[in-house]
């Protein structure tokens, strides 16, 4: 019987469930914000509340326990320099998962894993250089021209 027994699965076997949850959770302190399955977003946001907490207490012994968690020490730089900061005054929610339409090959529910109080970042346009003015008519009659 399974009883008390909360770890979701996933179809994997430890080992591999522990490196998809820690890569899952870096591209999260990454890229603010990750599409997945409903399931591995439910399971992931477990283990990033916790990094977060560590993260919160900004211990030396917290870094390297994040570290051995997440195998990422850019990632862990990240985490304990912006995320955690950031999230300094709320108790715990850290995440939040939006539930998305399903995926087309096995119609398996998609949503997607975010930061809470964190600001998106946005990437700003670049700056914008004027563009150049061809008349397409002017460039068909040289182009003509040219090969007579």
């Amino acid at each position: 019987m399974r009883h008390l027994k909360r770890t979701a699965k996933l179809g994997r076997t430890g080992q591999h469930r522990n490196a998809m949850l820690a890569n899952l959770v870096c591209s999260l302190i990454k890229h603010k914000r990750v599409t997945t399955s409903l399931a591995k977003a439910k399971a992931a946001r477990s283990v990033a509340e916790k990094m977060v907490t560590l993260g919160k207490s900004g211990t030396i012994h917290d870094r390297r326990l994040a570290a051995a968690r997440l195998h990422q020490e850019d990632v862990v730089k990240i985490l304990f320099n912006e995320i955690a900061p950031a999230q300094k005054e709320r108790r715990g929610g850290y995440t939040r998962i939006v539930r998305l339409n399903q995926r087309q090959g096995d119609a398996s529910q998609k949503a997607i894993l975010e930061w809470v109080d964190l600001g998106m970042v946005t990437e700003a346009p670049a700056a914008e250089t004027p563009a150049k003015e061809t008349k397409p008519v002017e460039a068909k009659e040289a182009k003509a021209e040219a090969t007579k």
